[in-house]
């Protein structure tokens, strides 16, 4: 199977990487890119063909992977349309929803919708999936086994669901940062230089990350066995709840999915 990526960024170079450690072959992976610099970056960093030429690297090729940026999507769409035929595409471009880009597509309905995170750079991303109407059982294992290959996968059935899915996971990695660097300025006012709150803090926070995946108990139960009656911990929590931490948090998770929303509205008027 001949995979071409239209856009050499940083998600496209992600999921090149993990296909080739899954055992695809050079010479099962294209990509388009208009940019002469990123051609030979991506040439040189993973051995595959990059092409500046849009026909030549969709004619003759299974899938199609659209990874440019959301605002380019429109004119590629129309630039690629005249030359599909039986390829399954699959777009990670953030916010355009499946109607817009069959749309654009002139009609062109084999398309999977992806929402994939920043994570997948080093293999332990997730991704939301969404099948359009022409898209078979087949094509869903395919476009499965791509995104697998940087991480875990989740389908949704109605598309909508890639709003939550972008406030969640999507965004999700800037919330997971956010509470790290509180941790690491913690750790600085009370003394540790910044290497050792930087260690105390994302090692804290990968094991509690690990012990969660690994355990049967849910989050909440957890976090009560941490809690002890009397102690530092439960002093922390109750600081917390009575500033309604989970209640903002919950807050800007929703204005994340009503900003997704916004922006897809937006690109339904091209």
């Amino acid at each position: 199977m001949n995979i071409t990526f239209i856009g050499g960024g940083n998600m496209a170079s992600a999921l090149i990487s993990g296909l080739l450690q899954q055992g695809y072959t050079t010479k099962q992976l294209h990509v388009v890119e208009i940019n002469a610099e990123n051609r030979e970056k991506i040439k040189s960093a993973y051995g595959v063909s990059a092409l500046a030429d849009l026909e030549s690297g969709v004619e003759d090729t299974d899938v199609i992977v659209l990874s440019v940026k959301p605002q380019h999507m429109h004119d590629l769409c129309q630039q690629i349309s005249p030359f599909l035929k039986q390829q399954l595409v699959i777009s990670i471009a953030a916010g355009i929803r499946v109607t817009d880009i069959v749309r654009w597509l002139s009609d062109y309905s084999r398309l999977v919708r992806a929402m994939p995170n920043t994570p997948s750079s080093v293999q332990s991303g997730v991704a939301g999936l969404y099948a359009g109407l022409e898209v078979s059982e087949a094509d869903r294992k395919v476009a499965e086994s791509i995104l697998c290959a940087v991480g875990a996968t989740l389908w949704v059935e109605e598309e909508d669901m890639l709003h939550a899915v972008t406030a969640i996971s999507g965004s999700g990695p800037a919330y997971v940062f956010y509470f790290i660097e509180a941790l690491q300025k913690a750790a600085s006012t009370l003394g540790f230089s910044p290497e050792k709150a930087k260690q105390l803090s994302l090692q804290t926070f990968m094991g509690a990350s690990k012990l969660a995946s690994l355990s049967e108990a849910d989050v909440a139960t957890l976090r009560v066995n941490v809690t002890s009656k009397g102690g530092t911990t439960e002093k922390a929590i109750e600081t917390m709840e009575k500033e309604d931490v989970q209640g903002r948090i919950l807050m800007a998770i929703h204005a994340a999915m009503q900003k997704s929303c916004q922006i897809s509205d937006e690109y339904s008027k091209l």
